[in-house]
């Protein structure tokens, strides 16, 4: 049996950035950290070398990759030309939440399968590959940076680039204020799971507006004075830049929020939070807040949901465990 780990991300500005037609027109930036909670995957032989078993949400036992409904797994196992298996999935958290799930799967899928073939791939080449899967073959309205946030790990600074390149760059905070940074962030969930799809479809559409395309330009800006900022372990305009963002991405499509998540946001700003952002496409998922520590108990007392705990990780996705060796 092989086992793997790979870590959901929290993305804290440039987000909408990375899609192809807004990156290949004026190029694009996104920050954002890896943390530690993970979607797991494990692969083992099928005692019938002549069927597949699934098992995630759902159980699929299937004769050929082309019957499996679960389109990921269909993909890269039919990619990969890989049959005769046992992969089960299970993680920290559900998807549908803002935390990057569907691209943390693909990264864990490919990762898990690479090593099961006895295969090196590079965290760089999982990341490509995953946007090739999930963007360009299975045709899904989505950007970059949950590929290479989940393999890459760590809190990094990632730019896309006009000719489609990607480059990571790790934000080297002094070690004081990646502390501070770490413990004055609160996530909450809303209780609200969605489809992100429907919202990045729109989103992305809208990118050919000149007002939305600006907005997505003053976010990219706020995503570097962050970057500058926790260079130099300045923490001061973090909520602020948190703040503006949040304000800036809710134009860009309809639905990334609601009068329900509004209310919440701005009560937790009456209660210590100097700024914040609901996290992924919208609609749902988990609210994110920065709150300085001796305000962070009034703030949890305030919302009407429940803290979800979390810290930051730096490995990205990794092996966990290697049993007795089925290279195929």
């Amino acid at each position: 049996m092989i086992i793997t780990k790979t870590p959901f991300r929290v993305s804290f500005a440039g987000g909408g950035s990375d899609m192809a037609p807004f990156y290949e027109k004026y190029g694009g930036c996104v920050l954002s950290t890896s943390i530690n909670k993970y979607m797991y995957i494990s692969i083992h032989p099928y005692f019938d070398e002549t069927k597949t078993l699934l098992k995630y949400s759902e159980n699929e036992l299937v004769s050929s990759p082309w019957e499996i409904r679960h389109t990921i797994f269909r993909q890269v196992l039919t990619d990969l030309q890989i049959h005769g298996v046992e992969i089960s999935s299970t993680a920290d958290v559900p998807g549908g939440t803002g935390l990057g799930s569907s691209s943390t799967f693909t990264v864990g899928l490919l990762h898990t399968l690479f090593c099961y073939q006895g295969k090196y791939a590079s965290k760089g080449k999982l990341a490509e590959l995953a946007c090739q899967v999930e963007i360009e073959k299975l045709g899904n309205p989505i950007g970059k940076q949950d590929q290479y946030a989940a393999a890459f790990g760590g809190l990094n600074f990632i730019r896309f680039n006009r000719d489609g390149s990607i480059t990571v760059e790790p934000v080297l905070t002094p070690t004081d204020a990646y502390k501070k940074l770490e413990r004055n962030l609160l996530m909450f969930y809303t209780g609200q799971a969605r489809s992100a799809n429907p919202i990045l479809a729109e989103q992305k559409k809208n990118i050919q507006e000149d007002a939305k395309a600006r907005n997505l330009k003053k976010m990219c800006i706020l995503a570097e004075q962050m970057r500058e900022s926790l260079l130099h372990g300045d923490l001061t305009a973090f909520g602020e830049i948190l703040h503006e963002g949040w304000q800036l991405k809710k134009k860009l499509a309809g639905g990334i929020s609601n009068p329900a998540i509004d209310e919440l946001y701005d009560l937790a700003l009456q209660h210590g939070a100097s700024g914040g952002k609901l996290l992924g496409a919208g609609g749902g998922g988990f609210l994110l807040f920065y709150c300085p520590e001796e305000r962070q108990e009034e703030l949890k007392k305030a919302l009407p949901l429940k803290p979800f705990d979390f810290h930051f990780e730096r490995d990205g996705t990794s092996i966990v465990y290697i049993g007795d060796k089925y290279w195929r």
